[in-house]
């Protein structure tokens, strides 16, 4: 009490700059240590062609009390709320008749919402083997659809995969609700993430020391047993070690994974099976640019959809024993921001595979690019419009993010929750209370991983993991706790502040 606490953020992501924000604005002489040579963690941009996209989240997941809306709305980010249009390819490659499109849409959407439910109300006797992909089985035998209808749905259903980062079939039904974003409001972010992260590492960047290159490869916290001179130790893979009174750690939760040994002394059991028990995603992108649009044609007759869906295509040549599966959003359809640009998700066993393929490729290369038009000319070549005679479609630029091989980035996207969990609710609450080793040895922990339920793997949860660590720091020094919203608990922020 009294004293400025001198605080080590390990991370420069949302949670590490939101973290550093409210400590410096409360008086704390923050440092973070961030192993990359930028900001923002998994929140990156780069370009396919001309064209500036989103590496990282393109989404913004609920409206309504969200920060990350709140400061979308105040950079001026443009924000597009599509509609539902949508084409579904059989597996033959032929667009699926438009009422039974519908139907299976229909009912895809519909059991996600039973899922929840399903799970909110019956979590505790689910068995944690059960997967999500079951429950859309036993739901399609209900429905009096024919084979064909039948066959469509679960196929369809397989590209929910997108949203967690693997298939469904490992998606865990008991806790499926944990899996249930702030509310039904999804934008995706047309002009990309840049403002918003600007806006966020604005304070961080001005007020706190920013180390860039500098892995930390130990953390060394012994408990405070009361002493006033209690310290935590850490080393950067230079071999230089630093002194700090609080630890805040904002790494991935693939990094905690694959790098518990840099604790000392040990983390405690229960947070060590909690680390070990929540899965980490394997959700990619891949971006391809083209002249025009060829798909975008506008027909009284056709209206270009801004989803298309390739569902078992045998036409595709590839791993038999890989789900193939695909998805893809257009961002011709994004108003003013629009580009003539293709964004496919991929994810689990078929995006491990496309990114073993390009990892030790240069993305300028000729061999990247005949890689990955390869991957995917048997999807875009069946969209309204295609013509191989044509040099509008011919792709300009490929573009694949790579974050299964990314070391910093946990060698994967995101935390989800898989069959055979048993805890995950009592394991996320764990990480994120550190199983109490904050109060204990000082080392806090923060990320989309310890974030308020109704934002796990989300941007905005990423950002009040930082603001909720921030305010417990706060208050054991007695700062004043300036410019903290209610979004540090596990709850919905009754108001946000964007200070």
């Amino acid at each position: 009490m009294g004293k400025t606490p001198r605080v080590a953020i390990i991370g420069a992501g949302v949670s590490g700059l939101r973290c550093a924000d409210i400590l410096g604005q409360n008086g704390a002489q923050v440092t973070i240590f961030e192993a990359r040579d930028r900001v923002g963690g998994r929140v990156a941009q780069s370009k396919v062609g001309d064209h500036l996209v989103d590496l990282g989240p393109n989404w913004i997941h609920g409206g309504q009390d969200n920060p990350i809306s709140v400061i979308a709305e105040s950079t001026k980010t443009e924000l597009e709320d599509f509609d539902e249009n949508q084409i579904v390819f059989s597996k033959d490659g032929k667009p699926l008749d438009d009422k039974i499109a519908a139907k299976v849409s229909d009912f895809v959407w519909t059991t996600i919402g039973e899922a929840f439910e399903y799970s909110n109300t019956y979590k505790d006797s689910i068995p944690s083997g059960r997967s999500l992909f079951d429950f859309f089985k036993e739901r399609v035998e209900k429905k009096g659809f024919n084979e064909e209808e039948k066959e469509a749905c679960l196929e369809s259903c397989r590209l929910w995969g997108s949203y967690v980062g693997d298939p469904v079939e490992r998606q865990s039904l008991k806790f499926f609700c944990l899996e249930e974003c702030i509310d039904s409001s999804n934008c995706f972010v047309s002009s990309t993430y840049q403002k918003i992260l600007e806006f966020v590492s604005k304070a961080a960047l001005e007020h706190a020391d920013v180390r860039f290159k500098q892995p930390v490869v130990g953390i060394e916290a012994e408990p405070r047993e009361n002493k006033a001179d209690h310290q935590v130790i850490l080393s950067t893979a230079d071999g230089q070690k630093y002194k700090f009174d609080e630890v805040v750690v904002t790494c991935p939760l693939g990094w905690l994974k694959r790098n518990k040994s840099a604790f000392a002394p040990d983390l405690p059991p229960r947070l060590i099976r909690a680390i070990n028990s929540i899965s980490y995603g394997r959700l990619e992108k891949v971006y391809v640019t083209f002249p025009q649009a060829f798909w975008h044609t506008e027909r009284a007759d056709y209206k270009p959809p801004n989803f298309a869906m390739f569902l078992d295509p045998t036409y595709s040549n590839h791993p038999k024993d890989i789900i193939w599966n695909q998805e893809c959003v257009s961002l011709a359809t994004l108003g003013p921001q629009a580009h003539s640009t293709l964004l496919f998700y991929i994810h689990g066993p078929c995006a491990s595979h496309v990114v073993s393929n390009i990892s030790d490729l240069s993305p300028s290369s000729p061999e990247y690019y005949d890689y990955l038009n390869d991957f995917l000319h048997p999807f875009y070549s069946r969209l309204y419009g295609y013509s191989a005679a044509s040099p509008d479609c011919k792709p300009l630029a490929f573009l694949a993010t790579q974050w299964q091989t990314d070391p910093y980035a946990g060698n994967g996207s995101y935390s989800n929750f898989q069959v055979g969990l048993e805890q995950g609710d009592k394991d996320i609450e764990v990480l994120r209370d550190g199983a109490g080793i904050g109060e204990e040895r000082g080392v806090w922990f923060a990320g989309e991983h310890t974030a308020p339920f109704v934002a796990l793997g989300t941007t905005t949860g990423a950002y009040w993991s930082g603001e909720r660590v921030a305010g417990r720091v706060c208050r054991i020094y007695g700062l004043d706790g300036i410019g903290i919203g209610t979004g540090r608990d596990d709850s919905l922020p009754s108001q946000v502040s964007i200070t």
